[in-house]
């Protein structure tokens, strides 16, 4: 099982090692060790902030793009995705299961930057065999936060 310290941290990022010390009986030295040895060790690979673009106006999408592979003789996907993975355009790439062999994912570009991406880096890529982007128009739930919760109006109803 995962670490308590990590569950913390992966749930909120912004809590300070005083808050997780207290929540995890510890010193806050001792959570700072821990925190800095997890990210030494490449445990914790970074933090970051769930943007709601739609509300920030952002001009962009984001795609999911699934791909089929052939790798050569003695090399496998790991190597394709490795290659995949290095392309500045990709924020993710996963082995899947099912028709297609692996996927990425583009994030903050426009429609054009990711149909330009997969027709002149992606598919052309030596054991790339086809490809299939799919859009997302709609963010529900993303990490665990949902994003289609309305405001609440604060301010009371008042009737003359």
């Amino acid at each position: 099982t995962m670490d308590k310290l990590l569950y913390l941290l992966e749930k909120n990022p912004r809590l300070t090692n005083a808050e997780l010390a207290v929540m995890l009986g510890l010193t806050e030295e001792e959570v700072a060790a821990k925190v800095r040895m997890y990210e030494d060790s490449g445990v914790i690979k970074g933090y970051r902030a769930l943007i709601d673009k739609e509300k920030a106006h952002a001009q962009t999408v984001t795609a999911l793009i699934e791909l089929k592979v052939q790798p050569k003789f003695g090399h496998g996907f790991d190597e394709v995705a490795n290659r995949i993975a290095k392309l500045d355009e990709v924020e993710s790439v996963y082995l899947i299961s099912g028709g297609y062999d692996l996927c990425c994912i583009v994030e903050d570009k426009s429609f054009e930057e990711v149909a330009m991406f997969v027709v002149k880096r992606l598919s052309p890529l030596e054991d790339v065999v086809s490809t299939a982007t799919n859009f997302i128009l709609k963010k529900y739930k993303e990490q665990g936060v949902l994003f289609t919760q309305k405001q609440k109006d604060d301010r009371g109803t008042i009737s003359l």
